[in-house]
């Protein structure tokens, strides 16, 4: 038996933990630092390395990396000269995600299918750029902006005022000192998700997020309103080609370049006229695809995250899913991605309580035996369902249940997939 150490506060976290602690492997699950829903919380923050080291050395523990800010400040490196099992890339690999410029050039020189792009650190050149432009924008943050350094442009003034934000008043502080404005493709955007362990990729259960704040992706992009497993959106024809032209092309150039990458590769997909463009990659796992997909995992997560980092994933059977859909509706509170109150009283969590539907805590925390808010996503409720209609009709049903002053939450979450049944 061995212990897990899940870094992390989030709906993430929660989710990984709560499907890695029913491995027959694992005996206790502890979370750094965890949130009001977990157990075995260790007063840690994801960034205190030197701490988590000892944690991990003392009580035995493997431990998972949520988080991205962890793996672009080096601990699966930290970890891996301090002879601690770990699951995650290195430094070097998570610049997939830590740099957007990074990942646009690593595309273009590798062939795999990204949107047109300029690089700029001056706005007065940048500027220009969007001016000689005949197609609409999108205006990235070069480094880590907690999900909120994208800026999907409606026109020319958009994309100034937001070359503005970030090179000229430094909204997005040292993040934003570099940008990358790429052709904006209309298309319908879907997330795919494979576990690596620098040679094999095995996929996860395709899943959809929901990432503007309000109805009908309306409003500003957040860090995930929602979302559903599996999706229409990825038929199985586009899912082997995403895992050719994109993952296993991703993971074969990694390793040529000297980076091979392991752990948890996401890849955000627009799909236009059937063709694919890569969004953006992420180096963890999704949230709230998470919450979803470890919901219809049958394997042991357990073993296939020993597998990545021990390198054997090849000698593993594909994971196994359960034939049902999941939904996760992200209840927020009112004001998020911007400023929103906290510490407000959460009530009608034990009302929720059938086996197909879990509530995974993001930002809350324990006091005095209540739970209150903590942050701008606050819950991901959960649910399975034989259908997609009656997995939305579960997870609403079980949100409804729950309420705090300003409770906020998107009520179409996963209808966009009933088109494609």
């Amino acid at each position: 038996m061995v212990n897990v150490l899940v870094v992390g506060s989030g709906g993430r976290e929660h989710a990984l933990g709560w499907k890695l602690a029913q491995s027959k492997q694992v005996d206790t699950v502890f979370f750094a630092p965890g949130n009001g829903g977990t157990q075995n919380n260790i007063p840690i923050n994801p960034e205190e390395i030197d701490k988590l080291i000892e944690f991990a050395t003392n009580n035995d523990c493997f431990t998972v990396v949520g988080p991205e800010a962890p793996l672009s400040k080096g601990i699966v490196d930290k970890f891996t000269e301090n002879n601690l099992g770990i699951f995650g890339p290195t430094k070097e690999a998570a610049q997939l995600e830590s740099s957007k410029i990074w990942a646009k050039q690593f595309m273009q020189r590798n062939g795999i299918p990204t949107a047109p792009f300029g690089i700029f650190d001056d706005a007065k050149e940048a500027r220009q750029y969007v001016e000689s432009l005949n197609y609409p924008v999108v205006i990235k943050a070069d480094g880590l902006a907690a999900g909120k350094g994208v800026i999907v442009c409606d026109g020319k003034q958009d994309a100034l005022t937001a070359i503005d934000e970030m090179l000229v008043k430094n909204t997005f502080g040292s993040a934003g000192a570099s940008i990358v404005i790429e052709k904006r493709i209309d298309g319908i955007e879907a997330s795919y998700i494979a576990l690596c362990d620098g040679v094999t990729a095995i996929p996860m259960a395709t899943s959809q997020d929901h990432k503007r704040i309000f109805d009908d992706d309306k409003g500003p992009n957040t860090g995930g309103m929602g979302a559903y497993s599996p999706t229409g959106v990825i038929t199985e024809e586009l899912a082997q080609k995403i895992q050719k032209n994109v993952i296993e092309k991703t993971i074969r150039a990694m390793k040529k370049e000297g980076i091979p990458f392991k752990g948890f590769l996401y890849a955000g997909i627009m799909v236009k006229d059937g063709e694919l463009y890569v969004l953006e990659y992420n180096a963890r796992m999704g949230d709230p695809e998470c919450q979803p997909i470890m919901m219809r995992m049958g394997s042991d997560l357990y073993e296939y995250l020993l597998a990545s980092y021990h390198g054997t994933l090849g000698l593993l059977p594909q994971i196994t899913w359960k034939n049902q859909t999941a939904v996760c509706v992200v209840l927020a509170s009112k004001g998020y991605p911007d400023s929103y109150p906290k510490n407000e009283t959460i009530l009608g969590l034990d009302s929720v309580n059938d086996n197909n539907t879990m509530v995974f805590h993001a930002g809350t925390r324990r006091e005095d035996g209540q739970v209150l808010t903590n942050g701008g996503r606050v819950l991901g409720v959960t649910a399975l369902g034989t259908t997609l209609e009656s997995a939305i009709a579960n997870a609403y049903l079980a949100a409804q249940k729950i309420q705090w002053q300003s409770k906020y939450c998107r009520m179409d979450i996963g209808k966009k997939g009933l088109a494609f049944l």
